[in-house]
């Protein structure tokens, strides 16, 4: 979202326009009994006898009923509906001048988009903003949207406000920019990804956005995709743990306002068939069930408000007009009771593009029947109204159903206490969010660098290194670090810097008194510095992109920069090879140096914790989530490849450097593993006990995975497969036991022939568990049938 087509304007920066702070004053002035302080709701201070939606003591479902009933099928449409806030500014026009961040708001285009229409959410798409891009002035923009819609609206129903703070609120010219999704998994820490979603949460609220279109549950197993940095990597357990983290944190961060989190995008969006962003895919029904649905269902499980529905097409079928997995799927099997939202134009898309509806007023029916709750239509409410008002009119939906999806957006607008504190004070904003969460920023890229190469222990940086050359082409590139969806929808405009240190930056305040740091930002003088350097940090990597912009058929390191490091290696010095990119990149004789660190897409504080590794003022812990290949071409790439008869090279994973892989400062050992039990029924979780070792010269943090194998199965099964893990901090010489346990429905596979057709169930027989170079086998009891049974419901995808 959205597609490249509609994001070629450029994103304004903070310039002195004053207008628009005047435009939202005496909008706000005009709304009869819309106070000017962040209360004043519709349902603040209803008087005994009140309509019962505005009562803010009555139980939910009773005001939702409540108002439906006083709706007319406009106004219940209207609440299926987001719009985009570009059509609220300028002339009203397709852009409105404002997409791409904005002209003034215009009360002519918000009357006939929140009054006329009645529409129920509003949406910032990557770099639409206010024509001043600071905190405050986002804050007084969407509070003037919220207080026209609560002013003009017949019912004073508040608009529902969407932004896509993917990595910190990464819209906002000002505000803490955070290491994108990728990064965040090479931590493997749960709790480092809640926090981070927590401070993103509040640094929303406190801009008066009240629901964020993250996380990402798609699974990263084909470099070539663009948004591949946007996962938590390629393992369905790591990915779901992660993204439920980030739903627990969104959603329980405080702050000004409540914030909905939105699981994205279900399901299978990340297996287009040629690596291009949003080609249709087709995936086998096991793989689909067992693999690409189960990090969806995790972070649905941790209690998501909202799920973002995938563009594509999978198996024939575009899922916006999937049934089967919007409803079969998602609410029958799962208990989802939020609100989905289709993606960028995509049920118009179902009649321009995919050519399954005759027209409109059909593709809004194949959409909403399948159960789309909102149709994300930035430029044409108007259209998928009339579309859908024909479809009931003309008994292609039913008006039940219209109630069911309008139904949902209003208990989660009463969810989330809009309807008595829909507005924020605006001049907290910038206090709440400029520099917010640095600390944390600083902290979470540290622990997501990924050392994967360390000859001659040339890392860290001792006292004997007193000249370090600094070249290539990102060494004092924040852009780079940033990457995409960061204050423009492609990445940072050009003219535009947001706060944060380059990692030239970093090793320069790193470096301790009497070490020289020469940037040497030519090929040749980077060269020529580097033959008498100790040690020479050449920071390479891709440009910033999102979705199809940052597609690649070959993701591997440009020529320029390879020759670089080539002729840098030649000088037979240290050379240490920082990566910032958003997938692993095919190094070829760029590999092979002294050092290799994989940086991801770090964020504004990505040069501090690059040299805080480098230096050792932290140890590197993170591990990859991903596999790194070694030549391009072999994609899709993942380390769960199934076992086969090819006998081809390169045909099997093989790897660089594998899933799970990253160095240490320090050393480890697993010494024990040990199961509670030889022997469980199926359906039974299996519990296990890890003895760990910090048996190296410091301490740190160390990662634990827990791995399965099958001996024999009725199905192919991977090698090796994560069924559990976590990180533990040891002292240097320390052991410590730790509690592992993996879920029945972790084992579960989908059983029968190539249809697979069958609910997962736990087969019986062996299974090996593995952890370091320790290995527990557990004999699981019972028939198959006893299996499925046992696990009832709870296993089904």
């Amino acid at each position: 979202m959205p597609p490249l087509s509609r994001r070629r304007h450029p994103v304004p920066v903070l310039v002195p326009v004053l207008a628009f702070a005047a435009v939202a004053v005496g909008l706000a002035a005009a709304l009869s009994g819309a106070p000017a302080g962040a209360e004043g709701g519709v349902a603040a201070g209803v008087a005994a006898g009140g309509p019962r939606y505005r009562d803010a003591r009555a139980p939910v479902d009773e005001r939702v009923a409540d108002l439906l009933r006083r709706m007319t099928l406009d106004e219940k449409i209207g609440q299926m509906t987001q719009i985009s806030v570009g059509k609220l500014q300028g002339d009203c026009a397709e852009n409105g001048g404002g997409e791409s961040g904005g002209g003034e708001l215009n009360e002519r285009c918000l009357a006939a988009v929140l009054r006329d229409r009645a529409v129920g959410s509003v949406l910032s798409g990557g770099g639409g903003g206010p024509p001043v891009n600071t905190p405050r002035d986002w804050a007084r923009m969407v509070d003037a949207v919220q207080k026209y819609a609560v002013g003009h609206s017949r019912l004073g129903v508040p608009v529902l406000y969407g932004v896509d703070a993917v990595h910190g609120h990464n819209n906002v010219l000002g505000a803490t920019v955070l290491p994108h999704q990728i990064g965040l998994a090479a931590t493997w820490d749960p709790e480092l990804v809640r926090a981070c979603a927590e401070a993103t949460a509040r640094a929303v609220a406190a801009t008066g956005v009240d629901w964020t279109f993250a996380p990402v549950a798609d699974l990263a197993r084909d470099r070539r995709w663009g948004r591949y940095y946007e996962t938590f990597g390629e393992d369905p357990l790591l990915a779901g743990a992660l993204a439920a983290a980030a739903v627990r944190g969104t959603e329980n961060a405080g702050g000004a306002k409540n914030v909905a989190a939105t699981v994205k995008h279900f399901a299978g969006y990340s297996e287009p068939s040629n690596g291009h962003d949003r080609v249709p895919a087709d995936v086998s029904p096991r793989y689909l069930q067992d693999t690409l649905l189960a990090p969806y269902k995790t972070a649905v499980e941790a209690g998501a408000k909202t799920v973002m529905v995938n563009s594509g097409a999978l198996n024939g079928i575009p899922v916006t007009a999937s049934r089967r997995l919007l409803t079969t799927v998602l609410r029958e099997r799962w208990g989802f009771t939020g609100v989905t939202i289709s993606d960028w134009q995509d049920i118009r898309a179902l009649w321009t593009t995919y050519k399954v509806a005759a027209d409109y007023p059909h593709a809004a029916a194949l959409a909403v029947d399948a159960g789309v709750d909102m149709a994300m239509e930035p430029y044409e409410a108007g259209e998928f109204a009339d579309a859908l008002r024909t479809a009931v009119r003309t008994g292609l939906v039913p008006g039940s159903r219209i109630d069911e999806a309008a139904g949902r957006v209003l208990r989660l607008k009463f969810t989330l206490g809009l309807f008595e504190r829909p507005y924020v004070d605006a001049e907290r904003a910038n206090t709440e969010v400029l520099g917010a969460g640095r600390e944390l920023a600083r902290r979470a890229a540290a622990a997501s660098q990924v050392l994967l190469r360390n000859d001659k222990g040339v890392l860290p940086f001792g006292p004997s290194v007193r000249k370090i050359v600094v070249t290539g082409a990102h060494a004092d590139d924040l852009a780079a670090q940033a990457g995409g969806w960061t204050v423009g929808w492609q990445g940072l405009p050009d003219g535009v810097r947001i706060p944060g240190t380059t990692v030239l930056e970093g090793i320069r305040r790193a470096a301790p008194t009497g070490t020289r740091v020469v940037h040497a930002p030519a090929p040749a003088d980077a060269v020529a510095q580097a033959r008498d350097a100790d040690a020479t940090v050449v920071v390479v990597g891709e440009r910033p992109g999102a979705e199809g912009g940052a597609d690649s058929p070959r993701p591997e390191l440009p020529a320029d920069q390879r020759a670089l490091v080539r002729s840098l290696k030649k000088t037979g010095r240290p050379v240490v090879v920082v990566v910032l990119a958003g997938r692993p990149l095919v190094l070829g004789d760029a590999d092979g140096t002294e050092g290799l660190l994989m940086s991801w897409l770090p964020g504004g504080e990505g040069g501090h914790a690059v040299a805080d590794v480098l230096f050792g003022a932290v140890g590197p812990s993170g591990r990859l989530p991903v596999s790194w290949p070694r030549r391009a071409g072999n994609e899709p790439l993942y380390y769960q490849q199934l076992p086969g008869t090819n006998a081809g090279a390169e045909s099997g994973h093989d790897v660089a450097y594998d899933f799970g892989d990253g160095l240490s400062y320090t050393a480890y050992r697993v010494e024990s593993l040990a199961l509670d039990a030889p022997a469980v029924p199926a359906g039974a979780d299996v519990a296990m006990t890890v003895r760990v070792r910090d048996t190296g010269p410091r301490d740190g943090e160390m990662i634990i995975p827990v791995y399965v194998s099958r001996p024999v199965g009725d199905v192919l099964s991977p090698p090796r497969r994560l069924v559990a893990f976590t990180k533990v901090r040891l002292k240097a010489g320390e052991t410590r036991s730790v509690r592992l346990t993996v879920p029945s429905k972790v084992l579960a596979v989908t059983p029968g022939d190539v249809d697979g057709a069958g609910p997962p169930r736990v087969e019986p027989g062996p299974y090996v568990f593995g952890a370091g170079a320790r290995t527990a086998t557990l004999e699981i009891t019972g028939s198959p049938g006893e299996g499925a049974r046992s696990q009832g419901k709870s296993v089904r995808p």
